[in-house]
């Protein structure tokens, strides 16, 4: 299989979904491998380097893209099969950004406390180890953590017009931060233009559940991937499939309602793949689903719900396509 190469220069870059032309047309079937810079642009390379004199928030979370798929209509499943995520640098960054973060007061959490001191920690990459290496600012310790890389943002253009802020996550996918979006998952999103419009972005060299501070280890990112189609059927809301599990994602406020959003898409979906009554389901889910929270920071709050393929019939999602594109990845020299 034909991989399609394509790297932004930075005025190519897109910071919101929907509202762009697309960069290319591509057709289902097609592997793209794409490179995307990290959350910041590349702008915090030190610890000197700190978010308020570098990092506009208006141009943040850059995304490669968008691409319109050929024959994508509203209505439709986007199927986007992770086949491989590289580290693009041999260093990521994080940082604590004033008022911005789980632990803070925010804009939309207001109390008359200071805000967090602007701090940013660089973690250096060795490849041959896969390894990141976080080193404290105020302490002489260094700890080797395992790289992880996944996907912030995987989105297509939303309906009605609009245009969302690529810190957004809502049900057109999005900035929803989940560690699930890695390699060897498929992402079905519903399709909501012509062309579905996708972009993907804001790699992160590993991030825990929540994403607490806000930021990850943030970095630039060589994403390979395989496009497809599946005509009507269209989610209300991302769903991904792994090897183990069906995860549907919820994104709202407060996060509660992330999770009511995210366990009705997994009820419903396990209804119809197991030939259950929806009031069966909801029982079997209950007893069944894992809920990891993807994050606790941005516009919305990201929450997954999945449940474990082994412990429910036999079932294919979308007709086994997951399992198909797998095999397709294997084609490309993915495990």
């Amino acid at each position: 299989m034909d991989v399609v190469e394509y790297t932004p220069t930075r005025d190519q870059y897109a910071y919101t979904f929907g509202g762009v032309a697309p960069v290319r047309r591509v057709v289902p079937g097609t592997a793209l491998r794409l490179w995307s810079d990290d959350a910041f642009g590349g702008v915090l390379r030190s610890v000197e380097d700190l978010s308020s004199a570098k990092v506009d928030l208006r141009f943040v979370n850059p995304q490669t893209g968008p691409f319109y798929v050929e024959g994508a209509e509203p209505g439709d499943t986007l199927v986007l099969h992770l086949v491989d995520l590289t580290p693009a640098r041999d260093w990521g960054a994080s940082a604590a950004i004033p008022f911005f973060g789980g632990m803070t007061s925010t804009d939309r959490v207001v109390t008359l406390q200071e805000p967090l001191p602007d701090t940013t920690w660089i973690y250096e990459l060795d490849r041959d180890r896969n390894t990141v290496s976080f080193a404290a600012r105020h302490s002489d310790h260094r700890i080797d953590l395992p790289v992880e890389p996944m996907l912030g943002t995987v989105g297509v253009a939303p309906s009605g017009g609009e245009v969302r802020s690529s810190l957004v996550p809502d049900r057109f996918g999005g900035n929803m931060d989940t560690p699930q979006m890695r390699a060897g998952s498929t992402v079905f999103l519903g399709v909501n233009v012509e062309g579905a419009l996708f972009s993907i972005g804001d790699g992160h060299y590993r991030q825990g559940e929540g994403e607490a501070c806000g930021t990850a280890v943030e970095g630039a990112m060589t994403t390979t991937l395989i496009i497809d189609l599946i005509k009507g059927r269209g989610p209300g809301w991302p769903r991904i499939e792994d090897d183990t599990h069906w995860m549907a994602i919820g994104s709202s406020r407060p996060l509660e309602d992330s999770w009511r959003i995210a366990n009705a898409e997994v009820v419903h979906w396990v209804a119809e793949l197991c030939g259950l009554h929806t009031m069966d389901a909801y029982q079997l889910c209950s007893q069944v689903a894992q809920v990891p929270i993807a994050n606790v920071v941005d516009a919305n709050y990201s929450v997954v719900v999945k449940v474990q393929k082994a412990l429910l019939p036999p079932a294919d999602a979308f007709d086994g396509i997951h399992a198909e594109l797998r095999a397709r990845a294997r084609s490309l020299g993915s495990s």
